[in-house]
């Protein structure tokens, strides 16, 4: 029996669709208490203020966020009796407003993007005196995917080798911490960063828009830990909500634009490592068929995470259209 629901963190790992030859697997992060994988990151960051003498009873805590690290961290605040007041734009789906004050918290909505939110919450932080976590700097944030998704993942996988990460960048705290956990034990494994088509900007391209929630804030967060990426792939907002339907009508899984994302990528990067895993066979053993029908379970395994459920996304109307 849990305490609090504090300690229920955690997330399965469940294969979806993948190139014949290769197996993809996503954190299913939906589960969390909050709903979301920023739950993790919310929980370490109130920890270290804790430990480190920043926060205390009675306090404030102020950030600002697309949603989901808003929503985790209004579900510690209510479990830990904090008061919390959320910045966020007012262009986020009302799900995330909702959900956000349904946990008590207090919600600034700005016009503009991520970085307004950021400006408005040192206002605050300065004002009254709250205490902001700064969740794009905040080394707990890293520290908690590395400890707590990075573990789960190592179990989950058993004694299969973890072939590449795949994951959206927002904080970068994700694919950082996960990557960092995971480059341990399979030195060799790529971890590839995945950001939104007109927001490409570790691809050395200007942001055009603020298309994605919680995916692509539109500069370089310094908690991205850019020597472990190997590679970075864009994903344009309709390709990724394609998915999105197809994950909920095909197999059953509902999740939001990053996850949809994360997906489609995590799928491309698995059939480029059959493609090469079939090319290296036929230069060893000197014939177009070595290897070719064997089983998945033999062939790369690609880890994605999905960061939260469709749920948040119904607004939108990405679920109401037809492919």
């Amino acid at each position: 029996m849990d305490e609090s629901i504090l300690d229920a963190l955690g997330s399965p790992l469940v294969q979806i669709s993948a190139p014949e030859g290769a197996t993809v697997a996503a954190k299913v992060e939906s589960k969390n208490p909050g709903g979301s994988a920023k739950d993790r990151a919310a929980l370490f960051m109130v920890r270290a203020a804790e430990e480190a003498g920043e926060l205390d009873p009675g306090d404030r805590i102020v950030e600002p966020t697309s949603g989901n690290t808003g929503i985790g961290l209004s579900v510690v605040a209510a479990a830990k009796g904090y008061d919390v007041t959320i910045v966020m734009p007012a262009s986020k789906s009302p799900e995330r407003q909702d959900i956000m004050r349904a946990y008590g918290a207090d919600l600034e909505l700005v016009e503009g993007d991520i970085s307004d939110a950021k400006e408005r919450a040192d206002e605050i932080e300065a004002e009254a005196g709250a205490v902001q976590l700064r969740q794009f700097e905040n080394p707990a944030n890293p520290d908690a995917h590395y400890h707590t998704t990075g573990e789960e993942v190592l179990e989950q996988v058993g004694d299969r080798t973890v072939d590449a990460l795949v994951a959206g960048v927002g904080t970068g705290g994700t694919v950082s911490g996960v990557g960092r956990r995971l480059r341990e034990e399979f030195p060799e494994m790529d971890v590839v960063a995945v950001e939104p088509e007109d927001s490409a900007v570790l691809s050395g391209r200007e942001p055009e828009a603020d298309s994605f929630q919680g995916m692509g804030p539109g500069f370089v967060s310094p908690n991205l830990d850019r020597d472990l990426l190997t590679d970075v792939r864009t994903v344009s907002l309709p390709e990724a909500e394609r998915e999105c339907r197809r994950l909920a009508r095909e197999e059953g899984i509902l999740v939001g634009q990053s996850s949809g994302a994360s997906a489609l990528a995590a799928r491309r990067v698995a059939a480029e490592l059959v493609e090469s895993s079939v090319d290296s066979d036929v230069d060893t053993a000197g014939t177009d068929d070595a290897d070719a029908g064997a089983d998945d379970a033999d062939g790369p395994l690609v880890v994605t995470v999905f960061w939260d459920s469709g749920e948040r996304y119904m607004s939108t109307g990405m679920f109401d259209r037809e492919d």
